[in-house]
């Protein structure tokens, strides 16, 4: 990391991602795996799920029969972000084409950890060119951070993210205060597993769930309780269960976030695809690790744009020039 971000429970400091290559015909699909910490899944473990299954990917195991053999997680989200890829490639035909979406840079969020008051709100200031500012808070003083950032940013879309670290008497407490900071949503205020008492709770402000919400098999409770559900690869084990969960949640009315696991660009690029369903997106990733891919995706003006053909989901420049000479030989 270029600096320890802190958030509640938990510093960050570093990143180990676990990187998945599948080739076949001369090309190469690419994936990555960064787990998610608090369900203990780490690089060894995913390490070891994936080369369990090594035999069976070499023989020709499918995207669909992925999804029964090894469950939602990092392991699972680095081998199916690699099986999207090298299909792109092989059938020459990018992930877009494939999902009939065209993509369009998005708004990313700028993430701020948890940190003195004063400390936050000058970071704030500092990421001018982000007008989505993403806080990340504890129970300790929340009300009066938000109030010094949107001081120093009253510009900026404020969305804030307690990663299960209020009460639900102090989120009672704060929320019309924030809901008059303008907050946009508040992002999984109550524990995983001890968040039932939202299915009465009337917010002021839209609430999101992240860690309560892994994956479809979670989503009919957060339902209940939440305005808003984060999807991140690593939580839902790859690209194919985020668009089922994406479609489901839409259909049942509610709005979308996509986030990350604090990955490099190769976690970023696959997950943009879910970024064209959602109203915020939080793809800041490598903005916070010291390198990244040198090809990797370009952020610009508080902007992501869509990863290049070459980098992931779509078919090599030398194999569109092909296709394209193809189709003028057809023609």
């Amino acid at each position: 990391m270029r600096a320890p971000i802190r958030i509640t429970g938990h510093v960050f400091e570093q990143v180990e991602m676990v990187i998945v290559e599948i080739g076949e015909d001369g090309r190469i699909g690419r994936g990555e795996g960064c787990g998610v910490y608090y369900t203990d899944d780490f690089a060894d473990g995913m390490v070891e799920q994936i080369e369990a299954l090594r035999e069976d990917i070499v023989s020709g195991l499918t995207r669909e029969e992925l999804q029964r053999r090894l469950p939602p997680g990092g392991a699972r989200n680095a081998i199916d972000c690699a099986m999207w890829d090298l299909e792109a490639h092989l059938h020459g035909k990018g992930v877009w084409d494939m999902l009939s979406l065209s993509p369009t840079p998005v708004r990313t969020a700028f993430t701020i950890g948890i940190n003195s008051t004063e400390e936050m709100a000058r970071q704030a200031a500092k990421a001018a060119d982000y007008s989505l500012i993403k806080i990340k808070l504890d129970a300790e003083n929340p009300v009066e951070r938000v109030a010094a950032i949107r001081a120093a940013r009253p510009d900026a879309t404020l969305i804030i993210d307690a990663n299960q670290g209020f009460t639900l008497e102090q989120l009672n407490r704060i929320a019309g205060a924030l809901a008059d900071l303008d907050v946009a949503m508040i992002e999984q205020p109550l524990p995983r597993g001890g968040d039932s008492e939202l299915e009465r709770f009337q917010s002021p402000v839209p609430l999101c769930a992240d860690e309560s919400c892994l994956h479809r098999g979670e989503l009919p409770q957060a339902l209940e309780r939440y305005d808003m559900i984060n999807i991140k690869l690593d939580k839902t084990g790859g690209l194919t269960e985020a668009l089922a969960l994406a479609a489901e949640a839409r259909a049942a009315g509610k709005d979308l976030m996509v986030g990350n696991m604090v990955g490099t660009s190769l976690s970023m690029a696959p997950a943009f695809v879910i970024a064209q369903l959602c109203k915020f997106s939080d793809l800041d990733g490598p903005l916070a690790l010291k390198s990244d891919f040198l090809d990797g995706l370009v952020y610009k003006n508080g902007q992501v744009g869509p990863p290049k053909p070459d980098f992931w989901g779509g078919p090599h420049t030398s194999e569109m020039a092909s296709a394209r000479r193809s189709t003028e030989t057809a023609h």
